[in-house]
Parts: C-alpha cells; structure tokens; sequence
C-alpha cells in the first residue's frame, strides 16, 4: 500500500467515526507545485476519486414500535367483538384477546402456512366442525373459535396449558403424551406465549378497573 492508499484509509477510518457518517469518498489532488493533498470533497483543479466507502445504513429504530401500533389499532378495533364472543362461551376475554395475539396479531386476513385461517387460525376442518363457513369473517371466527376453546377446557378438566397445547398441536398430540404438553419447541412456545399474554392482559384489565 502506497502513502497515499495509506493516508486514505486513514481519512476514511475518522470520517466513518465521526458523527456516524454513513458513506465517504476520497479524493487525491496534487495541486501545481506538485504535493498531493487528500480530501472527502473534490476540489478545482487535478483530482481523482480514490477510494469509496459504503457502511450500512442502520434499520429505522421505529419499526418495532409501528408494528406494536398497528396491532393495538387492530386489538382497539376488535375489542368488542373480541369480549362479546369471550362471554359467549363462558370465557374470560382477556384469554381470548391472549390467543388472538399469539395466532394472528389481530389480523382478520391471516393464514398460516398450514392452512389455518382467520383471527383465531381456524383449520379448515375444524371450522368445518364448528359451523364456521367463512373464517376470514371475524364474527363467525370468534364464533367457532371461542367454542373450541371452551370444548378443550372441558375436555382437560380446565388444565389452560393442555387446552392451549391442544389449540396448537390437536386434542390428540396431548392425548398421546399422556395429557401432557407435547414436546414440541413450537408448541410449548405457543403455550408459554400466550400465557404471558394472559397475564399482561389481566393486570391491564385490573388496573383499568381501579
């Protein structure tokens, strides 16, 4: 590496560091008595573009926080349909609001890659048993899935972690582990997810009633 190579990763290094620079182009100038000089502006005179830099531009920090947005927007929105459909079947909303969040964030439209559909990812056969004819209808979706929901909590004796691994994995997948949560890693996610959507959700619900 020549001086000049030298001198300008040198000036790159300290415009990248200064002020979170995100680009810098070094230009060489030699100037008529014949010194050469280096800069990150081109100048009059004889000069050419040495060496170029590039860094990453950082992910806008707002991102997470949009998203978060969104899904409070959609969770306001639903919210009455959401409790109504809740007290239905003689459950409590917040577990609902619980599930919905985990399953579909709210969103009407949502479809898994296993074919589950709606807010509450309804699988076709299962809305099918349910009386369910269009899952992407929030009201028949809420219909069909707080009943399933109800009807897993019986058929556990009211065991939440079983009827939610049931909800993720099928009443069957628990049975033949012995009533037990499946030892699947999505499964016991899912089931640890929504739990802690419960709880964040039922001191919301108490703090809101003080």
């Amino acid at each position: 590496m020549d001086s000049a190579s030298r001198s300008a990763a040198v000036l790159a290094t300290s415009l990248l560091l200064w002020g979170g620079v995100v680009s810098a182009d070094i230009y060489k100038y030699r100037d008529y008595d014949g010194h050469i000089y280096l800069t990150d502006k081109p100048m009059k005179g004889q000069y050419k573009l040495l060496k170029r830099y590039r860094t990453p531009k950082k992910k806008s920090r707002r991102t997470g926080g949009d998203a978060l947005a969104a899904l409070e927007r959609r969770r306001k929105a639903l919210g009455p349909l959401i409790d109504a459909a809740a007290r239905a079947e003689r459950l409590r909303p917040e577990l609902v609001h619980a599930v919905i969040r985990a399953e579909s964030a709210y969103r009407a439209d949502a479809v898994s890659s296993k074919g589950a559909r709606g807010l509450m990812q309804l699988m076709p056969e299962t809305a099918r048993q349910l009386g369910v004819t269009d899952p992407y209808d929030p009201r028949q979706n809420l219909r069909g899935g707080t009943r399933y929901l109800r009807q897993l909590l019986e058929r556990f004796d009211f065991d939440l972690r079983l009827a939610l691994a049931a909800y993720n994995a099928g009443e069957n997948a628990v049975a033949q582990y012995g009533n037990r949560v499946p030892p699947f890693r999505e499964t016991q996610d899912y089931v640890e997810k929504v739990l802690r959507y419960y709880k964040e959700y039922r001191a919301a619900a108490q703090l809101a009633r003080r």
